[in-house]
């Protein structure tokens, strides 16, 4: 037995041991260190079968363990990395957790390929029968292949990208969808892929809403491609406005685990099989610089588009569904069932099915809206798709005119909020927060009324939630609530919004991504725009590129982008009515923002949201107060106030209500003015690394109700001032791990009904104000720090105490 033998056991024991104690972190790092958990669980017992069996192996198969020895000990120095790297440091942590993505997989292949077919085999020979070692093998396979189908990796940062499987309703409609008509589609490109070696770039195209998607989903989760490519699946929506530097630094970082740019492109050498699905393409000339011919490569572009045979090796049009399989399809969409159901007026049923000409989408849309609805209703939306009718030749143009019917049918209000969601970038998720702002400033909704919006826009198949807001409570954050939508419906949404002339549209929207503002507005820019709405999609800009423009009716600005340097539009000024303005930058890197005093003068201002940008020194004399701002949220943003002594924010913000600043990385502390502002019902300061300290007299924010500082590292002590909050009714401190205790003076805030200190590891007791806490429903905490809580039950008999699930999420990295 070579000592590379008993290395490797001893190598995989000691990293067993520290791969438990990373578990039991709070680290980016745990799932991947328990998938190394199952992995090294399984294979340790066969590489000490290796090392006590007496048996030599030959130079093949002893190069085999030498390897496995390698990722052993890679994983052994990155566990060691782990363990001694602080759990706040984001980025490195985020780093760290993709290379120990990358040892798991490594370790999976070799389990899977050279060992176990060669190594392993040669050894329990010795000891068993062929057919019963060659039946465990096949056992231990397929749990292997079951664990990674059920792996929710989307990146690992070293090359190999896995599909990430949905749990939502929408995996209801695909499945039925595959079954009632993509069977024969899906056959036909599987063959192309596997069975076509000549085959390097594939097509598959159809009309918006056919179910391109969903068949390239289809694909991806197959088994027979997923074993094919051993899962080395890179899935990429590319859209109408993308950004080609990111996609191609994303395709190349799939290829290889080297850094290549330019011309080394043509350097890469691989025979490993690998698949990259290019979704939504719109733009030949951005195909063209997407597709890398790498031996072993193959790339499936998804598009409306049939893009010239010079591109494409091969390609497959999505047939629209025939009249049996768009029936079970309705009749899934409305009844829950594959087939017309007992008493239902068959006639009627087909006669409707038929006007959705075969189009999946149309389909689920129209059926949705008859969902549960009388026969008279569905007469009445017969008699309107009878007379609905194109506007051109248009198949797409029709089908739009036939699923606005659906719309049609929604009550003004709801239509009006379906209406605004055209505003958002295609393929983007839209922050429910977002929504609501706009929403209460269009159409004077409440949040309460605005959940009850969204519920009924998904019900009828218009929206996605990509997180149940219903699953939350009245005290939860909105941060990790968003919503997504079919760009289909987002076209619709476009279309109705644009049917009058551009200078009297409610909402003036630009579709995509432009250099500047559209042709279309400029040549009407002598007149005023009388939109309520305006959205702008632009990338870099500086103050020439912007049009002098009027908007005396404009609510609503929505400033889309993606660049590092950004100029806001001099036409705010122009804006006397504007109550909300959302800024979200697009690109990879914080935008620089210029012209900030353009805000100055708004006096009917309600609503701030900023996202990924840089908030320079704001000008003390030069903005004059905005006394109607309510609302001011910030995300991913570079803030420092550290040197803000002079601001004065309850002079410049004096009603203001809720402040939100979320991965806020560079902000130490708030300036000592905000104590100020007596108006502040809601404090949110979350996933703020550098933030160390609440301000001393924040007990003068008498009417504030809710205070949430969690994953702040760096907080260390509540203000004593807390005593004085005597209305506050919820106050979070999750995951904020130097947090030493809450203080005695929280026995003041009475009207306290929730707190939230799950993760915080140094808060070992209570104080013993806490008793006097008669508001208190619902505390949130550690296991540890429970059996004292459970102690004030007694006198607090109507306090419920939930032990808190550790949670790591990472979705906000995703875009």
């Amino acid at each position: 037995m070579a000592v590379t033998d008993f290395f490797a056991g001893e190598i995989a024991t000691e990293l067993l041991k520290m791969l438990i104690s990373i578990t039991r972190k709070a680290s980016l790092c745990k799932p991947s260190a328990e998938q190394l958990i199952v992995s090294i669980n399984q294979l340790l017992p066969i590489i000490n079968e290796i090392k006590y069996s007496g048996v030599e192996l030959n130079q093949t198969r002893q190069s085999h363990l030498d390897k496995i020895s390698i990722v052993l000990q890679e994983g052994h120095e990155l566990a060691m990395k782990v363990l001694n790297s602080s759990r706040w440091n984001m980025y490195k942590n985020l780093q760290l957790s993709r290379k120990m993505e990358k040892v798991e997989k490594k370790i999976s292949s070799f389990v899977q390929g050279p060992l176990q077919a060669h190594v392993l085999a040669d050894v329990h020979h010795l000891r068993f029968e062929t057919t019963e070692r060659f039946d465990r093998l096949e056992g231990y396979h397929l749990r292997l292949e079951q664990r990674i189908g059920s792996m929710k990796i989307s990146n690992s940062g070293a090359g190999e990208w896995w599909w990430v499987e949905k749990t939502d309703e929408d995996d209801v409609y695909e499945g039925v969808l595959m079954k009632v008509g993509m069977e024969l589609g899906k056959r036909k490109v599987k063959s192309m892929i596997l069975d076509r070696d000549d085959l390097g770039v594939i097509g598959i195209h159809g009309i918006g809403g056919s179910g391109k998607t969903t068949l390239a989903r289809e694909i991806c989760r197959d088994d027979d491609i997923r074993r094919y490519f051993s899962n080395k699946i890179l899935f990429l929506t590319v859209s109408q406005s993308p950004n080609v530097d990111q996609l191609r630094q994303k395709i190349c970082g799939f290829l290889s685990e080297s850094k290549f740019n330019g011309s080394q492109f043509n350097r890469f050498n691989t025979v490993t099989p690998i698949l990259v699905v290019l979704d939504d393409v719109w733009s030949l000339s951005v195909l063209q610089q997407l597709i890398f011919k790498v031996p072993g490569c193959k790339t499936v572009v998804v598009s409306r588009i049939k893009f010239p045979s010079l591109v494409l090796n091969s390609t497959y049009e999505l047939e629209l569904l025939r009249e049996e399989d768009a029936v079970s399809l309705f009749c899934h969409t409305v009844f829950g069932r594959s087939s017309i159901p007992p008493g239902k007026d068959e006639n009627l049923i087909k006669q409707i099915v038929d006007k959705c000409k075969g189009l999946p989408l149309a389909l689920k849309v129209i059926g949705a809206s008859l969902r549960a609805q009388p026969e008279k209703y569905w007469r009445g939306v017969m008699n309107r798709l009878s007379r609905a009718q194109p506007v051109c030749d248009s198949h797409e143009t029709e089908l739009l005119n036939r699923m606005k019917l659906s719309i049609d049918y929604l009550c003004e209000k709801v239509r009006n909020c379906f209406l605004d969601l055209g505003s958002f970038p295609e393929d983007k998720k839209i922050p429910l927060d977002v929504l609501i702002n706009i929403w209460t400033e269009l159409h004077d909704i409440d949040e309460e009324e605005g959940f009850v919006i969204l519920d009924e826009l998904s019900n009828k198949n218009l929206i996605t939630l990509v997180k149940d807001p219903r699953a939350g409570d009245m005290y939860s954050s909105h941060y990790e609530i968003s919503v997504s939508q079919h760009d289909v419906l987002r076209d619709l949404a476009i279309h109705m919004s644009s049917l009058e002339a551009v200078n009297h549209r409610k909402r003036l929207v630009m579709v995509q991504r432009e250099d500047g503002v559209p042709k279309e507005w400029e040549r009407d820019a002598d007149q005023p725009f009388l939109a309520r709405l305006v959205s702008v999609h632009t990338g870099e800009m500086r103050e020439m590129d912007w049009l002098k423009l009027e908007f005396p009716e404009a609510e609503v600005l929505i400033l889309n982008f993606d660049s590092t340097d950004y100029f806001l539009p001099p036409f705010i000024a122009n804006m006397p009515k504007l109550r909300a303005i959302v800024l979200i930058n697009y690109n990879t890197k914080i935008a620089e923002i210029r012209n900030l005093s353009v805000l100055g003068n708004l006096a009917n201002l309600r609503s701030l949201w900023f996202e990924k940008v840089s908030i320079p020194q704001l000008p003390k004399k030069t903005i004059l107060p905005l006394v109607n701002l309510r609302k001011i949220s910030l995300l991913l943003c570079k803030i420092n106030l550290k040197d803000e002594s002079g601001l004065d924010l309850s002079r410049l913000f004096p009603r203001l209500t809720e402040l939100s600043m979320d991965h806020c990385i560079e902000m130490t502390m708030l300036p000592w003015s905000i104590c100020q502002v007596k108006t502040l019902r809601s404090l949110s300061i979350t996933n703020c690394e550098s933030f160390e300290e609440l301000p001393f007299d924040l007990g003068k924010l008498l009417f504030l109700q809710i205070l949430r500082v969690y994953a702040c590292p760096k907080l260390k002590m509540l203000p004593l001032g807390i005593k004085n909050l005597v209305w506050l009714q919820h106050i979070d401190v999750s995951q904020c791990v130097n947090l030493h205790c809450l203080n005695e003076e929280i026995g003041g805030c009475l009207s306290l009904r929730e707190i939230n200190m799950r993760e915080c590891p140094q808060i070992k007791n209570l104080p013993k104000s806490v008793s006097g806490l008669r508001s208190l429903r619902r505390v949130v905490c550690e296991e540890e720090v429970s059996w004292h809580w459970k102690e004030m039950q007694k006198e607090l008999p109507g306090l419920f105490i939930q032990v808190a699930e550790h949670c790591f999420d990472l979705d906000w990295l995703t875009e």
